[in-house]
């Protein structure tokens, strides 16, 4: 049973790409788990149940005899992937386990072509609902003359992969663009900034792509949303109500994010 077990897990580790993440979403200490996969050591009950859980698979599916738990496990993907869409959202099908830490209300920045010489921020809010992370995000701007009111909201679907959190949103209109944000946590560091890129279509002058740094700062779970949703728009870069944190990594030379 217990050569079942370290065959059953490695095989579904296999697929993560990194174990020290793994240990990291489960919670579980490194060499403690690497005596799982040799096969030199069973977890305790409680253990297991998170295993299991982090898996998306049963206790006793993680015991059984391993062809026994292959042959399950290829016929489980023939189901799931019935079409290119199911594929699509399987691989957004992570986890709150994963992605706990970074559920709540963000200010997101980002420079883009439709202001230009400004920071655009929004108000995102990233949450669970059935087995997927879900993201809404809010953007108002005005430009100075008020010519221009910029009134958007994207809906969108988070994963976390290889240590990286993706977003992809889509604009709630009739012609709705989409975007693609990838941002770079720290697995040790308390959540105070995400950074990371954007990708889009600009809005004005001109449907035009663009890809732009992009930070979010976590916002305090007392900050109202109304006084969240009124400090968004678009500010000068040398603004006072621009964190200087968030300044100087948008006025980077490079895309390349380290």
């Amino acid at each position: 049973m217990s050569d079942d077990f370290s065959r059953n897990l490695r095989s579904l580790c296999a697929d993560r790409g990194s174990i020290a993440q793994v240990c990291r979403d489960i919670g579980l200490n490194r060499q403690q788990f690497n005596r799982y996969l040799s096969g030199a050591g069973m977890p305790a009950a409680h253990n297991l149940r998170r295993i299991a859980r982090y898996f998306r698979c049963t206790e006793a599916e993680l015991m059984a005899p391993h062809e026994e738990f292959e042959r399950r496990r290829k016929t489980d993907r023939v189901a799931r992937h019935a079409g290119p869409l199911d594929l699509f959202a399987e691989a957004f099908q992570t986890g709150s386990s994963e992605m706990r830490r970074y559920l709540g209300w963000y200010h997101s920045h980002i420079t883009s072509p439709s202001w230009e010489g400004c920071i655009l921020r929004g108000l995102s809010c990233l949450y669970e609902r059935d087995g997927y992370v879900l993201v809404r995000s809010l953007e108002r701007a005005t430009s100075r003359d008020g010519s221009i009111v910029h009134r958007t909201r994207y809906d969108g679907v988070v994963t976390r992969r290889g240590g990286r959190i993706y977003i992809l949103e889509q604009e709630a209109r009739s012609e709705a663009s989409v975007d693609e944000t990838i941002l770079m946590p720290s697995p040790r560091q308390k959540v105070n900034y995400l950074q990371g890129i954007t990708m889009g279509v600009a809005s004005r002058p001109y449907l035009l792509p663009y890809a732009s740094r992009s930070i979010w700062k976590k916002l305090g779970a007392q900050v109202p949303a109304r006084e969240a949703l009124g400090a968004c728009g678009v500010l000068p870069f040398n603004s006072r109500k621009i964190d200087p944190t968030i300044r100087s990594y948008l006025s980077a030379e490079t895309l390349t994010v380290s």
